[in-house]
């Protein structure tokens, strides 16, 4: 007879409180306590109003959302009773809580998961001290109001700590101090923040890290009152298993740059393909956030700090599916590509920006006049424009490889009983990069581009056609730029047709 689930057992009539549950993370969270901790008790969500929509309506759309097919074919959709909307916002005074719906949370809640922030890297210090810094600052004031909290789980970045090329699970000193930094956010202008911003931020890359580096240290300061833990995940990517392979809302990292390259759009990608990439799936994180909220309430005392990482126990490089990353793109192409797609990495921005003006800005340009012509938006010069003005700001994520150290992880996985190994897996060492990647290029096609498996038939027959275009389109260039060496040299083509494979070779290059 199998061990009984000890996560579950301790999760079973708890009620959450959860901040970020519409987002990644959050919506996958959502997925899985539902759907394996059946004696749950409430979910109180944390939500604002959005696009016009109030905070019941956006509930009410939960059941549509992909990520929920497979929890409603096992339950009926009265699961979704669980979820309670609040309204509120971790940026507002008093988390936009009214005090009837404060109460309620104090004296219901026993868990409280704090995913909430803001990751935007072009954002100044105002929004991101508000949010990150004074947001958490003001959940753990709540935490402390909560009546029977169980434990508190904190979602971190394990680019906190990115100044540092390796990061161990602690808490490490704070940047600056957090008042003061308070201070200037209530009396500068955001020119005046702008202008001392490199000065506060130090050696942190921007204000994202650093923001998450000072809320960090507001967890710290209530780890003696009740149960607290803090997960850094790193770059989170679509699942490994769960709900199913492959399955993502995200456009950022990996799964944005395949959603773009198989539509033909995104050629060239800018990065180290030697270097270590610590990608993470969002599904060990879920589980990850649920073990380790266990493990805090069942030690009952203290900080736990865990990495949730793959750089140093299942490390990926670009390098090893280099020659495979076009094959999956051909083999699972897209209905609504515009360009024949093929992908390719520059090891320089230098290197990237020469290749982009032949291969995404001349192309986006003809296309864009195209989408004019049949009365559709132009979009691609402008995207590749917003590419080119943000590559300078993630330079550093792009080409630093680093190494976060997980013993706490490992140690806690293996403390997890038979049943828990399956139900809550936190242990990658079994992950094979090759398959996930094939099964997340079909996620992507599937959940971003929202293309069927009935239509790879119609999707191969249009990658014919785009495939001649592109031919066509290599060739005329390659003309254009002999008719141009010829007229350079005041001679006829015929006297220059030497200079057709140099051309070849060098433009098949960029």
């Amino acid at each position: 007879m199998p061990e009984e689930s000890e996560v579950r057992a301790f999760y079973s009539g708890k009620n959450f409180f959860i901040t970020g549950g519409t987002g990644f993370v959050g919506l996958c969270l959502i997925e899985k306590i539902l759907r394996t901790i059946p004696d749950v008790g409430k979910l109180y969500l944390l939500m604002r109003p959005k696009k016009g929509k109030e905070i019941v309506e956006r509930l009410d759309e939960f059941p549509k959302h992909p990520v929920f097919e497979k929890l409603i074919e096992l339950k009926t959709i009265d699961i979704f009773h669980k979820l309670v909307p609040v309204a509120g916002d971790v940026g507002d005074d008093n988390l936009g809580l009214s005090s009837e719906d404060r109460q309620m949370l104090i004296d219901n809640v026993n868990v409280v998961v704090h995913s909430a922030a803001t990751l935007d890297f072009q954002d100044n210090l105002r929004p991101t001290v508000k949010i990150n810094l004074l947001g958490t600052r003001k959940i753990m004031e709540l935490c402390k109001e909560i009546k029977n909290l169980k434990v508190m789980i904190h979602v971190s970045s394990g680019y906190v700590n990115s100044y540092l090329l390796e990061a161990h699970e602690k808490v490490y000193e704070a940047p600056e101090d957090a008042e003061k930094v308070i201070s200037l956010v209530g009396t500068l202008s955001d020119e005046a923040l702008d202008e001392i911003e490199p000065k506060v931020l130090k050696s942190h890359p921007n204000t994202y890290t650093f923001t998450k580096h000072l809320a960090e240290h507001e967890v710290v300061k209530c780890s003696d009152l009740f149960p607290c833990t803090i997960v850094r995940p790193t770059m989170i990517v679509g699942s490994w298993k769960e709900p199913v392979p492959g399955w993502t809302c995200s456009k950022v990292g990996p799964q944005g740059f395949l959603m773009g390259a198989g539509k033909g759009v995104v050629r060239r990608l800018p990065l180290a393909k030697e270097n270590i990439n610590d990608y993470i799936p969002v599904d060990v994180v879920v589980n990850q956030l649920l073990v380790a909220g266990w493990h805090a309430a069942k030690n009952k005392s203290g900080l736990s700090v865990y990495h949730c990482s793959s750089s140093t126990c299942r490390p990926f490089r670009w390098c090893t599916i280099e020659n495979t990353v076009n094959t999956k793109l051909h083999t699972y192409p897209l209905k609504s590509a515009v360009w024949y797609p093929y992908l390719a990495f520059n090891s320089s921005l230098l290197s990237f920006r020469i290749s982009a003006i032949f291969v995404h800005f001349f192309p986006g340009i003809l296309l864009d006049m195209m989408l004019r012509l049949t009365g559709g938006k132009p979009i691609l010069f402008r995207l590749n424009r917003n590419v080119w003005n943000s590559l300078n700001r993630l330079e550093k994520f792009i080409f630093t490889e680093w190494l976060f150290h997980n013993p706490n992880t490992l140690d806690l996985a293996k403390q997890l009983n038979k049943t828990d190994r399956e139900l809550f897996y936190i242990d990658i060492s079994s992950l094979n990069w090759e398959d996930y990647f094939t099964n997340l290029q079909l996620g992507v096609r599937k959940y971003l581009n929202k293309e069927k498996d009935s239509t790879l038939p119609a999707a191969r027959k249009k990658q014919t056609t785009l495939y001649i275009v592109h031919l066509l389109w290599q060739a005329g260039i390659i003309v254009l730029l002999w008719f141009l060496v010829a007229c350079l040299l005041g001679v006829s083509m015929m006297k220059t047709v030497w200079i057709v494979p140099g051309i070849y070779i060098l433009y098949t290059c960029l």
